[in-house]
Order: structure tokens, then C-alpha cells, then sequence
């Protein structure tokens, strides 16, 4: 009710000044705010993730100490249990070292593998094996002869080379916190102490008959401790510039280092042990292993203890890096690990407490009593085990001193010691600084994790990253980057282009005031690129924008509308060699350009379009930020460089991006590549910066894409998209590398795209039949194959939604699919083709990979065989007709079909394909209660049918589930299912007997564009509807009668050039109202009288300097020129080089209507609505409230009586314009100086210029005009195919498809004609069986005979399916990170508290460290 309330009042306001107040709000347009329920989720899954560090280090450390109890020499255990749990701790520090060999040997095998550097290696494999060598002495020879006190406190020492590197290297920023590793070196080496004085006074005190060689393994346990603290040793010195070629160069071949020095590490470890308990011990017994029947609780509590710690000391090390990444480091991270210590003290003593009763000594009145007791419970069954041990360990301490107890603090303060000092050497992780999203290698140095000392091993191998930040080469911080989204129009209609333009400004308000900071590092402008933006006037022949420039023209005001309330401020219109272009401020200071393209001019099509942009983008920009002297000098700053906003003059953001770019590498530059229609929220493009930034390889990144729209055919796709990114694009993801990064929302990166062999390659006109199917009919796929040929990875965020339209009517998905399904093909078999070479250079992709893509590859091939013997089935279920016989009535349609895409015409065929789809949909409704029907005869379902359907239904449920904010895409399944016969049966068929034709397909409408000569003589134009089909009736007369020609409204002149493009199209449709547009089929052809140009009045005039163009509304507007430069201080035109007087040049056609549209901003309603909403906008803090209402108050009134004999809808005049400025200045600087707020006056007056002015018409520059003609030149000249090549092509494209053909038609009758075979044969005879079992799980006595191909293909689909659904939970797991991590991270929009008051000329750059931009600069 409050929304309802507050969008009247804003219409009520409108109303006052306009008689049309009404206007459209385009969802979304609103601004975002955080949302309560995703903040507590962020909230509960950090606790969520603290206590799972937690615990999972509490089991981790408390069974490695039970272990190393149970195995002590002075246990109560028999030699063959201490024998086996001694085993079992050896397999405890095997374990992390055989799981980094593991991932290591994947990654060198398939991956990448670098040859090592023979003499670094050699240095980390000895440093690996004195670790190792420290490791297992530790904890397999010192710990098993201490009390388990101690070896929980003596592990505390392992941090003590981290201190003394930390003191040596000086890595604390400020001095003082030296103090911190000075204090972990001081209080360990006291722990040390009172170790050995702990162990004097126990045996001084004949405590449990404590012996004198203690000593000698105290000496070991802390020589062995020095060892083990080697292990971390990389982490203080790759924060010092001390070793960084060697740890750079050590990052190359890490993997195999790993390898070796894992394998190194487990020898080490089981040679300590073979060589203390089998040499020098002598207490292995080999037939001791030989467990019997009676030793059933030594094994049960071994084999749990060891499972629990290698489980949970992984785990740990897992849910401690998800900590990190979700910027949980000091709840989730460092407070869990840090007590962890302390924690199993605690549950040791809570434990020891509560069922220290269960024994039999309890009732004893002393300590030393129960202690002794003890000894009389070690061969009752009825004691625990492990609390026996554990107690009696606990009685080797001072406690069971029989003549003083107090020595027992010296523990405790030991204890105390060892804590404080690794708590005080990684200090550093409590103030760590991460990103949103970073990679495990840039949180922790070393991928290996010891188990042993899991809590000081997460917390000594976090990355010190405080100090790395004065390094240049630190990829720690945030890098900048400057993002292009460009959005390729085709055809789009009203409604798709609002979709687009409103994305865009929900990015601009998100990223706010390009001249400062912003959280995710980042500065961005939009293109828009208009394919078919111009036609020819038929009366005049002069050369105008179309109705859909008219309509993107109308959409970008509305737009603006809605965001700001005011009409667009800074608009620039700009004649171009490839047509125009228009240029745009947005609200925020952001820009966007609209380039118009006319394919007289430029080649049209998506392709053409990319390649132009990313030329333009990364050549010719990236260029002149290389050589600064081809940059524009501000010699004379003036309005066509500079804006003023609030107070401020400083450069365009055209200009000042281009500057920017000096500062940001093209690995940092990137292109967000979009349609016409995609609706997309800025957390859609910021997490996809978020992958590139991550992974330097990364080439481009794709979000998931939904479909929208309604209809059948919709909710197909919306379930087919759906199925495709769950699975498919996850697995892609996952496994190796996304194949297809759709062209409607992906982002790439400059480098990769400005590679060898990519956008050079991307270039290639398509002259040969296989180029004109692998390169024009899916670019996108293409492009992404390139990019993986050189070794770029492509990713996929599931967290990254857009939204596009999607085809609605059956033809057009036909037509759409008919390009795709061919593309797709040629570009994996080209990928598989160079697969090897592939393999060498891309490290995402591996040979096993390629055998997946081969696998699925063939079983898209086998897709029809397969439908067609599923139809089969499906006619034995329903008809009870035999098998044989049900595969040849089910090869009837395909064949029919293919012979019917050979001789019919296109929209025949499509026809035909949605009459037998409806036929084939009631069949498969049919097949699918009919596979149920035979589950129930058959009492199970457990065959290989039914298991299958009940698995895939599982399966996607569970699937869906995991996706909760499209849970409802399950519904489109049964619609999606019924449909697979068209869209894997006939689809392919169509699309492969089609693929001759290289037309587009979809939007192919002819509005606005040039008249058909074979449509000259049009007598009867009409579109009939017979029940559900749409029918188009014309009635022609192909004479030349000059009489029948002016009846049809043509007149007698030369026909137009030929269109290069081989498009021929007709005049515009009449423009319509918005809201009518969404009605137009976009294939039908309409005819349209041409746009009636102002009348020419006696009383022309033209108006002259800065306000050029602008008249009273009764007044017209003549042919301009554009205006020389003139010598008012105020309006010198900014030109290249020197300022210098130009000649007028004459201004094309297209130029004027554009900018009468613009002129509409100085209407009075208009001119009244926008300096409110500019006076608001320029004093926008909170502090200047007041002043803003009484100026927004007393201006408005001087506009009213300055205008008060001015209608709503009138221009003003130059002169008008001129007396109202004035007067609005003297208004708000009396009101400044009366509020004492005069620092504001230079503000204000500058809002009221800018309110004021009109658009301008500008000229290019001469270096980027001669860059466009040169690239035109070079790749975009419109293409003329001759007669002949034509005919070439034809004849080429015809044989590659019947080649296609012929090959997928034998492959799928060889496989039926097996199928048939096999079933004329018998299934007694050839058959596999299978015991049949009831659904409770008992055996019937009965087999299922199934044939071997239809059994292995069901297997292997099967197979493909449970692959990718593992993958796809990995995947959720890591995209549910990368949400937290972006919430807890995200925008939330405050009101500015304050803001700089500077005045006066600011040229700055607010890139690094607020570097100036000089006059050499510009």
C-alpha cells in the first residue's frame, strides 16, 4: 500500500507540468538492498562452518592422542594391541601425504606437468624428508613415552622457525609487532623449560617409577619439534622479496615436486618406524597382524581412531580454507583453531569427570590410591578402554606425587606457554585480509596439511599477507579493471531493448560516481552496437535511422526517466565512417554509447559486430593508452571533454577511462558480451570478475541463462537450459573447460582475446562450406573453441543469472536450433580433431576429458537410433506388438521425414515436424504410464527400465532440490520428456538436411528497412489464422504499368545498389505506440509511408553556438552544419592538437531527426522536472538538505513566472534560454547568500548550465576516423558475393550436408539394424540375465533377459548421468561459497554523509594512490 501511495504522489507531481504524466517502470529498476533472510543465512552458515573447524579439529587431536596413549609402552595393553594401534598411527601421518600424491599425480597427469628445476627440487625433498624425519620421531617414538598432558601441550613448539624467520626478516609493517614472534620464541622456549624441569621433579619424586632416559627423549621431542617447524618455513620468506624467483619458479612445477616428495615422506615415516620398533625396540611381531575372530574390539577401536582422525583432519583443513573464502577468517578460523587446544583439555577433563565413576577405584579417597587401583582393572572386559588408558596416563603426571602435588602447575604453566607462543607467532591471521573469492594456493602456502598437528598446520601455513602488499608483483590486493559491456541489437522490439538499457543502468547506479572508489574495484561503459540501424526515405531518398534507432531512442529517455526523473543531460550525437553514434551520460557519470551501424557502410551480423567492438575496444583504445602523445590534449578544456558535476570539472568519462587505462593491464580489461533482450542485476557481472580475477588462465566466464517467455515451446527450453547447466555445464566446468560460453552473457578478458590465433583467427570471412556452418551459425562456440585451442580456460558461475528471450513459436525454435546444432558439432569435432595439441597447451584439458567429450559427441550422434528404438519400446509397452516389429513400424516417420526435408521447403518441413511431434508427445505419454504398468506386473522395479526412469527421476529431484530458486523447473519435465522424440529425433533430422542454409533464422523481420523489388506491385497484403496456424495472403502484379505503380504508392526511379549482406528488406513499419510493439510478429513483412520531415516555413532560422539547433517549436529546423569553434571562453570546442578554427561541414540526413528527439528535454515540463531533480542530485549529502529544498522551491517558482506564457510541450527558444539562466543564477545565489552557503554557488550555477543545455553534434576525431576507415577497410567491408560463388557455396554446402547425412544416417540404421538383430534372434538365445529382485530385497528366483547393446547403452548413459551429478554437487558446494562470500561483500546504497566541497579545475585520477594527471598526460 506504501508503494501504491508513493508512486501516486510522484504522479501527481508529474501531472502538474504535463498533460501525459504517465510512464512505464521497467522491473527492477528500483534500487537493491540487502536482504535480512540472505544476511542471518550468511550468519548461520559462518557458525555453521566455525563449528565444523571446531569439532573436526577437537575428534582430529583427541584421536591421534588416544592412539599415541593406547600404543605407549607403559599401557596397560597387551603387545599385539600396542603393536596394532602403533600401526594404526603410522597410517595417521600416511594418510595426508598418500591423498597429496594422489591429487598431485592427477593434476601432472592430466593437467600440466613442468619440468622441475633439479636443484630446487632437491632443496624441497631434503627440507620434506627432515620433516618427515621430525614428524614420525615426534609422534611415533617421543609422544607414545609422555603422559597425554604433555603431547598435548609440546606440540605447541612446532611454530618456533616461523617465530625466529618472522624476528630475522623484520616482516611486521609497523616495528612494534616484533613483539609478537618475540614473545612466541620466548614463552616456547619456556615451555621447553619447564618440560624438563615437569620431568626432574617427577623422577626426583618417584612418580609411576619414572625413569632417567625420559631426558634423552625430551632432547629428541624437541630436536624433533625444530624439524617438524621446518615445514613452514615458505610462508615468512614469500612475504620478503628474498626468495621470489625461487618460490615463483617453485609454482611451476609444485605438482611434481609433490609427487616425489610425498612418496620421499612416506618412506621417511615408515622407515622411523620400521627402524626404532624393529631394530632398536625389536617389538614387531609380523604374525601378530594376523587379527583373529576374538580380537574384534581391537580392531573396532583401531581402524575408528584412524578413520576418525584421517576423516577429520581433512576435514578440517577443508571447512578451515571455506572459512577463509567466506570472510569468516576470525569467527569461523582463527577463534575455532586457536582453541582448539584448549577445547580437548576441556572435553578430556568433562569426560575424565562424568565417567572416571565407572571404575572401580573411584570410591579410593586419594589420588595416588585411585591411580594405583588402576592397576587391577586392566584385564576386566568391562572396562572402557580408552578411559582406562587415558586415566591412567593422566596418573604418570605430578598428580600421583605421594609427597608433593603442586609440581603439577609446572604442567599447567608449560601448557599455558606453549599455547601463548603459536598463538602469538600467527598473530597475523586475526588481521588477514581477503578477497571475495580467492584461490586455496593464495590463502595457505602449502597444499599439504599435517594431520598430526592439524590446528598449528591451518594456522602456520596461512599466507602472511600484510607484508606483501609493498610488493608490486603482489596479486594479493584487488587489481582494478575497467569492464565494456557490449550488447549486440538485432531486430530486438520495445520491450527487449528495455530490458537491456535497464540492466545497464542498475550497473551504473551500483557502481556509482566513476571519480571514486568502489568496492569491487571497477569501472565500466556501455556500447550498444545497432545492426540495420538506417534505411532509405522512399519520397526523398535521403538516408535515415530506422523505426528501431526511433525505438531505442525512446527506450534510453524513458529509462532515464526512470531512474533520475529528468531527461538525459549530456547526449552527443556523432557522424561515423560506420554510420553514427550517440553518446549518453548516465546518472551516475557513467557513459553509454549507442553506435549505429549501416550495412552500406559496415558488414552487419553478430560476428561483424564483435569484431568491430573488439578492435575498437582493445586495439585502437588499448592503443592510444600506449602511445599517450595520440591522446587528446586539454589544452582549452571545454564542454566536449569536461562536465561539471557537483562543483567539480573534470574529464568525460570517456576521456577519463581511456586515462584510466594506463594504469590497468588487458589482463585486467574486459569485455561483457550481451544481446539485445538480456536482463542481468550487477551481481550477475561482479561474480564473473570475480572468476577471471581468481584464475589467471581463465578466458572468459558464462552465467546461467534463463530462458523467458511464454508457451509449450518455452517451458521446453526453460527445463531444457535447465538440465544443460545443472549437469552439462557443471561437469564441462568441473572436469575440464566449459565449451560454450554463450554470446548473450559472458564475459572475457582482454589478453585472451587479443591471443595469437583468437580474434585475429575470429576474423576470417567464411569462404569454403564447413567455414560458413563452424564459423557464421554459432560464433559464440567458436570463439570459446579458439580461446581453448590457445590455452585458455573457459568457466562456468551458476550464481550469475541472466535472462534472455527465447524463442516462443515452433518455427522459430526450429530455425534457431537448425543454426546451433551443426555449429555445435563442427566445433567439438575441430576441438577433438586438434585434441592432442589441445592437451599441450591447455592445462583445463585433459586426454580424459577428451574421452568424455568423445563420449558425449557419440551419443548425440546415436540420439535418433536411440529415440527411434525408445518409440519402439514404447509401441511394445502400449500395442503388446513384438519386438522386431515394433523397431520397424518405429523407423517408419524418421525415414519419412528425411525424405520429406529433402523435397519439401523449409516451412514445410517444420510443419510436418510439429504435426508428427504432437503425435509422438501422446506416445510417449502413452510409453511412460505404460513402463509404470510393467513395473507393477512385473512386482518390481528393480529391472533395467524401471531402475533407470526411478534413478533419473531421483536424480533430478534431488537435483533440483539442490537448486532451490529454480526448484520449480522440475514442473517442465514431464513437458520436456514428451517432447524428446521432436527434439531429439526430428530437430536433428531438420537441422542436418537444412544445414545448406546459412540464413539466420530468428528476427529476421524487415521493418524499417529498404523496399522489396519483388514487392513493388503488392495488391492484397493480408494474414489469415485457420484454427492454430497463421497463414499470409498477397495478391502481386508483376507489370511495369507506371499508372499501377503510383496506385501502389511507388514512384518511377532507379532501384537501389544491391544490399551486400544479400538482404533485402522493406521500408519500415508505421511507428506505433510502445505498448503495441510486443504484438508485431517479428517475420512479418509490413509496408509503411515514409516519415514526413517538418514542412519548410518561411520563418526558418538556425540557431548558432552552444544551443545549435534549438527554435521555437512552431519554427523548423533546416540542414546543420557542424558549428567552428568560437571565441567565448565559455563554449571553445575541444578539437585534436591546437586549438585552431574549422570549417563548417555539412551534417548527414539521419543527424536531424535524432537530435529533434533530444530537443524535447527543453520543453517547460521537462526543463522544470529536471532542474529539480539536478539541484536534488547535485546537493545530495545529508548536511545540505535545507538549502537544497529552498533552492529546488524559490528556482521552481522563478521558472513559472519566467515561463509562464510557455506551453507544456513548447521548445525554448536561444534567447528564451539565455534571459531563464540568467535569472535562475540570480535566484540561487541570493538564496546562497542568504543561507550563508556561498562555497555552493559555483555548484548550483554549474546544475543550471547543465539543465539548459542542448545536445551537441560533434565531430570524430581524426585519429579514431582514420582508424574506423582503416578497419573497414581491412575486415568490415560489406560483403559482395558474386553470382558464381554464390552458386559455389550452394553447391559446397549442399555437399557437406548430404556427406553429414549420410554418415549420421549410417551410423543410426547400423545400431537399429543391431538392436533388430539381436531381437530377431531371441532372448534365449543372445541375451544377458539378470536376477530379478522384489523391491523389499529378496531374491524371486526369476531372471530378466535384457540384450547386451541396449543393456551397455543404457549402463554408460547411466554412468555419464551419476559422473555429472557428482560433479554438480562440487560445483553447488563452491558456488554456495562464492554467494557468501559475495553477500558479505555486497553494495548496501546510504545516503552520503559528505562530500569534498573542493572547487575549481580537478583533473584527477583515482586509480593509485591518487595519482595526478598532467598536462603531459592529456
Amino acid at each position: 500500500m506504501e508503494e501504491l501511495k508513493y508512486r501516486g504522489k510522484k504522479r501527481e507531481g508529474r501531472h502538474r507540468d504535463t498533460w501525459d504524466p504517465f510512464q512505464l517502470n521497467p522491473i527492477g529498476a528500483e534500487k537493491e538492498s540487502k536482504r535480512r533472510c540472505f544476511q542471518l543465512a550468511q550468519y548461520l552458515v559462518a557458525i555453521i562452518v566455525g563449528l565444523a573447524v571446531l569439532t573436526s579439529a577437537v575428534v582430529a587431536k583427541g584421536s591421534l592422542l588416544v592412539l599415541s596413549t593406547l600404543s605407549s609402552p607403559v599401557s596397560m595393553r597387551s603387545p599385539k594391541e600396542k603393536q596394532f594401534y602403533m600401526l594404526m598411527l603410522v597410517f595417521c601421518l600416511v594418510c595426508p601425504n598418500f591423498l597429496v600424491f594422489l591429487k598431485s599425480l592427477w593434476r601432472c597427469a592430466f593437467k600440466s606437468f613442468v619440468q622441475p628445476n633439479m636443484r630446487t627440487m632437491s632443496f624441497i625433498c631434503a627440507i620434506e624428508c627432515l620433516v618427515s624425519l621430525g614428524t614420525s620421531v615426534l609422534v611415533l617414538v617421543v609422544m607414545p613415552q609422555f603422559d597425554v598432558l604433555t603431547n598435548l601441550f609440546i606440540s605447541g613448539g612446532v611454530c618456533i622457525v616461523s617465530a625466529i624467520l618472522q624476528i630475522v626478516f623484520r616482516l611486521q609493517r609497523e616495528t612494534w609487532k616484533i613483539v609478537f614472534p618475540l614473545c612466541s620464541l620466548i614463552l616456547t622456549v619456556a615451555g621447553y623449560c619447564l618440560l624438563g624441569v615437569d620431568y626432574y621433579v617427577r623422577v626426583t619424586s618417584f612418580v609411576d617409577r619414572q625413569s632417567d632416559d625420559c631426558f634423552i627423549y625430551i632432547a629428541i621431542g624437541i630436536f624433533s619439534s625444530f624439524l617438524v617447524s621446518l615445514c613452514w618455513w615458505e610462508n615468512p620468506l614469500q612475504a620478503t622479496n628474498s626468495m621470489q624467483d625461487k618460490l615463483a619458479e617453485l609454482d611451476g612445477f609444485r605438482d611434481f615436486v609433490f609427487v616425489i616428495s610425498s612418496i620421499l615422506r612416506i618412506i621417511v615415516i615408515g622407515g622411523v618406524y620400521l627402524f626404532y620398533y624393529g631394530l632398536i625396540q625389536k617389538s614387531i611381531i609380523w604374525s601378530d597382524f594376523n587379527l583373529q575372530n576374538d580380537d574384534w574390539e581391537l580392531l573396532q577401536i583401531g581402524l575408528v581412531l584412524f578413520f576418525l582422525q584421517a576423516f577429520c583432519s581433512a576435514a578440517c583443513h577443508w571447512f578451515g580454507v571455506v572459512a577463509c573464502k567466506i570472510h569468516s577468517v576470525r569467527m569461523s578460523f582463527a577463534l575455532p583453531v586457536c582453541c582448539t587446544g584448549p577445547a580437548v583439555l576441556l572435553l578430556g577433563l568433562i569426560l575424565f569427570i562424568t565417567q572416571a565413576q565407572k571404575l572401580d577405584g573411584a570410591n579410593e579417597g586419594s589420588i595416588t590410591a585411585f591411580c594405583e587401583s588402576l592397576a587391577y582393572l586392566s584385564h576386566k572386559n568391562t572396562t572402557p578402554v580408552v578411559l582406562l588408558e587415558i586415566t591412567r596416563s593422566i596418573c604418570r603426571t605430578s598428580l600421583n606425587n605421594y609427597y608433593l602435588q603442586w609440581p603439577f602447575l609446572i604442567l599447567a604453566v608449560e601448557g599455558v606457554c606453549m599455547w601463548s607462543g603459536f598463538v602469538t607467532c600467527t598473530y597475523y591471521v586475526w588481521k588477514i585480509k581477503v578477497q571475495r573469492i580467492e584461490r586455496t594456493s593464495q590463502l595457505f602456502v602449502r597444499r599439504l596439511y599435517e594431520s598430526a598437528f592439524i590446528d598449528l598446520s591451518l594456522l602456520l601455513n596461512t599466507k602472511m599477507k600484510v607484508p606483501r602488499a609493498r610488493n608490486q608483483d603482489s596479486h594479493d590486493d584487488v587489481q582494478n579493471c575497467v569492464i565494456y559491456l557490449c550488447a549486440t541489437v538485432w531486430h530486438e522490439n520495445y520491450d527487449e531493448m528495455l530490458k537491456i538499457l535497464t540492466s545497464m543502468f542498475r550497473l551504473d547506479r551500483y557502481r556509482g560516481d566513476p571519480k571514486e572508489e568502489h568496492n569491487d574495484c571497477f569501472d565500466f561503459e556501455c556500447h550498444i552496437y545497432v545492426d540495420d540501424a538506417f534505411m532509405t526515405q522512399k519520397d526523398t531518398g535521403k538516408r535515415i535511422v530506422n523505426s528501431y534507432v526511433d525505438d531505442l531512442i525512446h527506450v534510453v529517455i524513458e529509462v532515464y526517466r526512470v531512474f533520475t526523473n529528468k531527461e538525459p543531460d549530456d547526449v552527443s550525437i556523432i557522424e561515423t565512417p560506420y554510420g553514427g553514434r550517440l553518446m549518453f551520460v548516465m546518472p551516475d557519470g557513467n557513459m553509454l554509447y549507442v553506435h549505429l551501424k549501416d550495412k552500406s557502410l559496415i558488414r552487419n551480423k553478430k560476428r561483424w559486430s564483435q569484431i568491430m567492438y573488439m578492435y575498437y575496444l582493445l586495439g585502437w583504445k588499448g592503443y592510444i593508452v600506449k602511445n599517450p602523445q595520440k591522446v587528446q590534449r586539454q589544452n582549452n578544456p571545454c564542454r566536449a571533454s569536461m562536465i561539471s558535476l557537483d562543483g567539480e570539472i573534470y574529464l568525460l568519462p570517456q576521456y577519463d577511462n581511456d586515462n584510466k587505462r594506463k594504469f590497468i593491464s588487458d589482463d585486467n580489461t574486459y569485455i561483457l558480451a550481451l544481446d539485445g533482450d538480456t536482463d542481468f542485476q550487477p551481481k550477475a557481472v561482479i561474480l564473473l570478475v570475480d572468476r577471471l580475477r581468481m584464475y589467471e588462465t581463465v578466458g572468459a566466464a558464462c552465467g546461467r541463462i534463463h530462458p523467458t517467455g511464454m508457451g509449450p515451446m518455452v517451458w521446453y527450453q526453460k527445463f531444457e537450459y535447465a538440465v544443460g547447466h545443472w549437469l552439462q555445464k557443471t561437469a564441462e566446468h568441473v572436469f575440464g573447460s566449459v565449451l560454450c560460453s554463450p554470446g548473450c552473457f559472458s564475459l572475457f578478458r582482454g589478453s585472451a582475446l587479443m591471443d595469437d590465433n583468437v580474434l585475429k583467427r575470429y576474423t576470417t570471412t567464411a569462404t569454403r562450406a564447413s567455414e560458413y556452418v563452424q564459423y557464421d551459425q554459432g560464433e559464440d562456440r567458436w570463439l570459446c573453441t579458439l580461446l581453448l585451442q590457445q590455452g585458455w580456460r573457459v568457466e562456468y558461475n551458476a550464481a550469475s543469472d541472466a535472462y534472455t528471450n527465447s524463442p516462443q513459436e515452433f518455427k522459430e525454435f526450429y530455425n534457431q536450433r537448425r543454426r546451433w546444432g551443426p555449429s555445435t558439432l563442427a566445433n567439438t569435432l575441430d576441438l577433438l580433431h586438434s585434441g592432442a595439441e589441445t592437451v599441450k597447451r591447455n592445462s583445463s584439458i585433459s586426454r580424459l576429458y577428451i574421452f568424455y567429450q568423445m563420449f558425449t559427441v557419440g551419443s548425440s550422434i546415436l540420439g535418433p537410433a536411440s529415440v527411434t528404438l525408445m518409440v519402439a519400446g514404447a509401441f511394445q509397452f502400449v500395442f503388446q506388438i513384438a519386438g522386431t516389429l515394433s523397431i520397424l513400424i518405429s523407423s517408419i516417420p524418421p525415414v519419412f521425414y528425411i525424405i520429406v526435408c529433402f523435397v519439401a521447403k523449409p516451412n514445410t518441413q517444420i510443419t510436418i515436424a510439429g504435426i508428427m511431434s504432437v503425435l509422438y508427445a501422446f506416445l510417449m505419454t502413452a510409453s511412460f504410464f505404460s513402463i509404470i504398468g510393467d513395473m507393477v506386473i512385473e512386482g518390481t522395479f528393480l529391472t533395467p527400465t524401471g531402475l533407470f526412469l526411478v534413478s533419473m527421476a531421483i536424480m533430478y529431484m534431488v537435483t533440483a532440490i539442490l537448486h532451490p530458486e529454480e526448484f520449480g523447473m522440475i514442473i517442465y519435465g514431464l513437458m520436456y520428456f514428451i517432447c524428446i522424440p521432436s527434439g531429439y529425433l526430428l530437430l536433428t533430422i531438420y537441422s542436418l538436411v537444412n544445414m545448406h542454409i546459412v540464413s539466420w533464422g530468428t528476427r529476421e523481420s524487415n521493418k524499417g528497412g529498404e523496399e522489396m523489388k519483388k514487392n513493388h506491385n503488392i495488391l492484397c497484403d493480408r494474414n489469415c489464422k485457420l484454427c492454430c496456424w497463421d497463414m499470409k495472403l498477397q495478391v502481386t502484379q508483376e507489370t511495369e504499368n507506371l499508372i499501377i505503380r503510383q496506385i501502389s504508392g511507388q514512384t518511377a526511379k532507379p532501384d537501389p545498389p544491391p544490399v551486400p549482406n544479400q538482404e533485402i528488406t522493406q521500408q519500415a513499419a508505421p511507428k506505433m505506440e510502445p505498448q503495441a510493439k510486443g504484438d508485431i510478429t517479428k517475420e512479418t513483412v509490413v509496408v509503411e509511408e515514409a516519415e514526413k520531415l517538418p514542412s519548410n516555413k518561411p520563418n526558418e532560422t538556425v540557431a548558432k553556438g552552444h544551443n545549435a539547433a534549438v527554435t521555437h517549436s512552431d519554427d523548423s529546423i533546416e540542414k546543420q552544419s557542424i558549428p567552428s569553434s568560437e571565441s567565448d571562453d565559455d563554449d571553445d570546442h575541444f578539437m585534436i592538437g591546437e586549438h585552431e578554427e574549422t570549417e563548417e561541414l555539412p551534417i548527414s540526413d539521419w543527424v536531424e531527426p535524432v537530435k529533434q528527439e533530444f530537443l524535447k528535454k527543453l520543453t517547460y515540463a521537462n526543463l522544470k522536472r529536471n532542474l529539480q531533480e539536478q539541484i536534488r542530485y547535485t546537493l545530495r549529502n545529508k548536511n545540505q538538505d535545507d538549502v537544497c529544498e529552498d533552492l529546488v522551491l524559490m528556482l521552481t517558482d522563478t521558472l513559472n513566472g519566467e515561463l509562464s506564457g510557455v506551453g507544456p510541450e513548447d521548445v525554448l527558444s536561444e534567447s528564451q534560454l539565455e534571459e531563464l539562466q540568467h535569472a535562475l543564477s540570480e535566484t540561487a545565489r541570493r538564496i546562497l547568500k542568504t543561507s550563508r552557503m556561498e562555497k555552493l554557488e559555483k555548484r548550483v550555477k554549474r546544475a543550471i548550465e547543465k539543465t539548459l543545455t542542448a545536445p551537441q553534434v560533434q565531430r570524430l576525431d581524426e585519429g579514431e576516423q582514420d582508424f574506423w576507415n582503416k578497419l573497414i577497410e581491412r575486415y568490415l567491408t560489406p560483403i559482395v558475393d558474386t553470382k558464381a560463388h554464390l552458386e559455389e557455396v550452394t553447391r559446397e554446402l549442399k555437399s557437406l550436408r548430404n556427406k553429414a547425412v549420410f554418415l549420421y544416417f549410417i551410423i543410426n540404421v547400423l545400431w537399429v539394424v543391431a538392436t533388430f538383430f539381436l531381437q530377431a534372434i531371441g532372448s534365449d538365445v543372445i541375451s544377458i540375465k539378470i536376477p530379478k529382485y522384489f523391491p523389499n530385497g529378496t531374491l524371486s528366483g526369476e531372471s530378466l533377459k535384457v540384450e547386451p547393446l541396449s543393456l551397455m547403452f543404457l549402463l554408460s548413459f547411466a554412468i555419464l548421468l551419476f559422473v555429472q551429478f557428482l560433479a554438480m554437487l562440487y560445483h553447488r558446494i563452491y558456488t554456495l561459497i562464492h554467494v557468501v562470500s559475495y553477500r558479505s561483500t555486497e553494495k548496501d546504497y546510504k545516503q552520503r554523509e559528505e562530500d569534498d566541497d573542493d572547487d575549481g579545475l580537478t583533473v584527477e585520477n583515482h586509480i593509485a594512490n591518487g595519482l595526478s594527471i598532467t598536462s603531459d598526460d592529456l
